[in-house]
Parts: structure tokens; sequence; C-alpha cells
């Protein structure tokens, strides 16, 4: 026999249980319904405009090709801003491995085997940190309200390394932490035409939308190889976009 106490305690257990179904669904038709919203035209031109060139193009080797991680990418976080938003970052990174299909995103405690670096800073460490822990020049160029440098080669991304201010505000945070990370994988320009991405400075988005995720999946398609060229892609992207917006659920 039940007690009452017992069967009310069950019945909202159900209930809490068929929510978060239904809440799950509904995020996954969602997504789904919205990466039916943009044309394969669409699609590959914001993969050309964020893939093919660099927001500053002096910084990389040859940017007008491809660049992607062939490894796994092992994340280290350094905060060294007043408040800790390890909790924050590391939550996005477990995002990235879910939703990027081809990637594999994890978090490292060792900053020794990362490869991707995170420097968490508040505003008056911004300029030092990128002198002294990206750039190990004193006299580096310090652009940007936040900043990603990627060492790229022929065989792919080598390291990267982001700095995030943490004490301006929560958009400016949140939009760093999207947009320096994203980049920091491979695509590396910014377009003013690119409305339904974080890789527009006008824009404002500060979460993974799902264009985004469709060019961060597009990217990490096995076909898709570091050191391709605009031209060398064109034949098997138009597939490529295909099976990304398929994988966006």
């Amino acid at each position: 026999m039940v007690a009452n106490g017992e069967l009310t305690y069950m019945k909202a257990m159900r209930f809490f249980l068929t929510f978060l179904l239904l809440s799950g669904f509904l995020v996954a038709s969602q997504a789904r319904a919205a990466s039916q919203t943009f044309s394969t035209e669409e699609l590959l031109s914001g993969f050309e405009k964020t893939v093919f060139g660099l927001e500053y193009r002096s910084w990389s080797w040859r940017p007008y090709l491809v660049k992607k991680f062939t490894q796994p990418v092992r994340f280290y976080v350094h905060n060294l801003s007043m408040r800790d938003r390890r909790p924050i970052v590391h939550r996005f990174v477990r995002e990235i491995d879910r939703r990027v299909g081809g990637l594999s995103a994890g978090i490292t405690n060792d900053p020794n085997t990362a490869n991707f670096e995170i420097f968490v800073v508040d505003r008056a460490q911004y300029e030092p940190v990128v002198k002294r822990d990206v750039y190990k020049n004193d006299r580096a160029k310090v652009p940007g309200r936040c900043l990603v440098r990627v060492v790229s080669g022929r065989k792919g991304i080598k390291r990267s390394s982001a700095v995030i201010v943490s004490d301006e505000g929560e958009f400016l945070f949140k939009r760093c932490l999207v947009e320096e990370i994203l980049q920091g994988l491979g695509p590396m320009n910014d377009d003013e035409d690119l409305t339904h991405s974080v890789f527009n400075d006008s824009s404002r988005h500060s979460r993974f939308t799902v264009f985004d995720q469709i060019i961060l999946n597009m990217l990490y398609d096995p076909r898709i190889k570091p050191g391709m060229s605009k031209q060398q892609t064109q034949q098997i992207l138009p597939l490529v976009a295909r099976d990304a917006r398929r994988r966006v659920r």
C-alpha cells in the first residue's frame, strides 16, 4: 500500500520527468526548424566569409586556407579575474563537444597538456596578459576588447590562446567567450553581413547560434581538410552543408 504522501511524490516526479522530456523535445524541434530556415546558399556564403580569411590578416600562416584542429582539443582555463568564471567556460566547452560533430573538446587540469588556453581577466590585466602569456612579446600590438591567437600550419591548428574580459558586464563576457573560443577553432573572420552569427561585430548574439553550429559542423566534417583552398572545397561543400544541417538538432 502506498501512502498519500508517497503517491503525491511519485506523481510529482512523473510530472517533472515528463516536463524534462517535453522540454528536450521542444528544444530539439526548435533547433531542427531553425536549421531549415537557412538556404544552402546562405550556409556556403557564411562558410566562405568566416573560414577563408582573418580579421587581422597579418597574424597567421596563409589566411585564405582552411584552419582546423585535427587532434582532440584540450582546454585549460586560467582564471585571473576577481570572479571565478571557470564553471561557465567549462559548460560552454561541453556544449561545443556536444554540438559539433568531428570535434572532440574537453577540459584538462594540466596546462602542459592543453592546446587551447583561455585566460579570463579583468580589463586592467588584458594588455599585460596578451603581451606576456599569448605573444610573449612586450612590443606586441593588443587590439580589440577580447582576443584569440591561432597558431596554424599545413597539418592544422597547433594551438590557440584566447583572452576574455570578465569585469565589463555579462553581455561582453558571454559574447567574447563564444566568439573568441569559436574563432580559435578555425572560422577566424568577421563579416557584417552575417546577421545570425557571432562572427559579426555588429550583431548582438552572445550564444552559440544555430547558424554558427552549422558552420562549425561544416568545418569539422572529415571531408574538409586543413590547408584546403576555397576552390578545393567548392565541389563537396554543398553536400557538407546538407549533412551539417542534419546534425544540428
